[in-house]
C-alpha cells in the first residue's frame, strides 16, 4: 500500500507540474489590473493553454486522492516537492530550451533530499478520520493563516515579497485541501458515494483547493518564480507534515534519524532555490535565459 501511495503521489506531482507550466504561461500575459480579482480567472478561462493547465490539476487531484487513500498525509504531500523538477523538465521541451548543468544538479539534490528525508522520517500510522477536536481547530488555523498572508500581500507592491506571501497562502491551502480530502476518502470507503457527497469535508477540500489555485495564479502574476516557488514547494510539505502529526496522529522517527531527515530537507531547499532561479518559463515568454546559478 505504501509503494502504491508513493507512486500515485509521484503521478500527482507530475500532473500538477504540467498544470503549473501551462498556468504560468497564461498568467504571465494577464493584465496587472486583474490582481486578486475574480476577473483574473475569467480572463484566464478564455485561454486554451490555461484550460490545459486546469486539466493537469484535475488529474493531479485524482492521483492525490488515491495516494491519500493508501498512505499517510505526512508521506504523500512531501512527495509534491517533485513538482518543481517535473515542471522544469516539462518546460524545457515545451519552450525549446536546454536545462543547464546546474539545473540537473539541483534536480538530483531535490530527488536525493526527498528520498533521504522520507526514508529517515518514515511517516507511518495515524487514524484516517480524526476527531472534531483535532480537525476543526486545524481548519480554522489554516484558514486564518491564509487570510493573514493574503492581507500582508495586499499591502505590498508587486514583487518578491508579495509573491512569497501569496505562494505561502496557496501552500497552506493545498495542505488544508489534502487534509480534508484524506478524511473524505475515508468517508467514501466506509459510507459510499452518498456519505461522500453529504460529508462537509468533501466540499471543504473543494473550496480549499480552488482557493489555493486562485492564490497560485496571483502569486505567479505578482512576482518572479524564484520568490514564489520555494515557498509553495516547501510550505505545502512542511504544513502537511505538521497536520499529519497533529491531526491524524501520524508518526515519524525521532532521535538520530532527525539528522538525515534534516539533511534531506536542506538538500530539497537548496535544490528548490537553484531550480526556481532558472525560471525557464520567464525565458520562454521572450525574455533572456536566466543565468546558470
Amino acid at each position: 500500500m505504501i509503494a502504491l501511495s508513493v507512486l500515485c503521489a509521484v503521478l500527482a506531482a507530475a500532473s500538477n507540474a504540467t498544470g503549473t507550466v501551462l498556468q504560468r504561461r497564461a498568467a504571465m500575459d494577464a493584465p496587472a489590473s486583474d490582481a486578486l480579482s475574480p476577473r483574473l480567472l475569467l480572463d484566464l478561462a478564455r485561454r486554451p493553454v490555461w484550460l490545459g493547465g486546469i486539466l493537469g490539476v484535475v488529474f493531479a487531484a485524482i492521483f492525490q486522492a488515491l495516494a491519500l487513500a493508501f498512505g499517510p498525509l505526512a508521506l504523500v504531500q512531501p512527495v509534491f516537492v517533485l513538482e518543481l523538477p517535473f515542471a522544469l523538465l516539462i518546460a524545457v521541451p515545451v519552450l525549446h530550451r536546454t536545462l543547464p548543468s546546474a539545473g540537473w544538479r539541483a534536480i538530483a539534490a531535490m530527488v536525493v533530499g526527498l528520498a533521504l528525508a522520507l526514508a529517515a522520517a518514515a511517516p507511518h500510522g495515524g487514524t484516517p478520520r480524526p476527531s472534531w477536536v483535532r480537525l476543526v481547530p486545524a481548519v480554522v488555523g489554516c484558514a486564518g493563516a491564509m487570510a493573514l498572508l493574503v492581507a500582508a500581500a495586499r499591502r505590498r507592491p508587486f514583487g518578491a515579497v508579495r509573491a512569497v506571501c501569496l505562494a505561502g497562502a496557496s501552500a497552506i491551502g493545498n495542505a488544508l485541501a489534502a487534509m480534508l480530502m484524506k478524511v473524505s476518502m475515508d468517508v467514501l470507503s466506509h459510507s459510499g458515494v452518498t456519505g461522500f457527497l453529504t460529508a462537509w469535508q468533501t466540499y471543504g477540500f473543494a473550496v480549499a483547493g480552488i482557493t489555493a489555485v486562485f492564490l497560485l495564479e496571483n502569486a505567479l502574476q505578482a512576482g518572479p518564480l524564484p520568490a514564489s516557488q520555494p515557498a509553495l514547494t516547501l510550505g505545502d510539505a512542511l504544513v502537511s507534515l505538521l497536520l499529519g502529526l497533529t491531526v491524524f496522529g501520524e508518526h515519524i522517527r525521532s532521535g538520530w534519524w532527525l539528522l538525515p531527515a534534516l539533511t534531506g530537507v536542506v538538500l530539497i531547499a537548496v535544490g528548490s532555490v537553484w531550480l526556481s532561479r532558472l525560471d525557464l518559463l520567464r525565458a520562454g515568454s521572450g525574455g533572456p535565459p536566466a543565468p546558470d546559478p
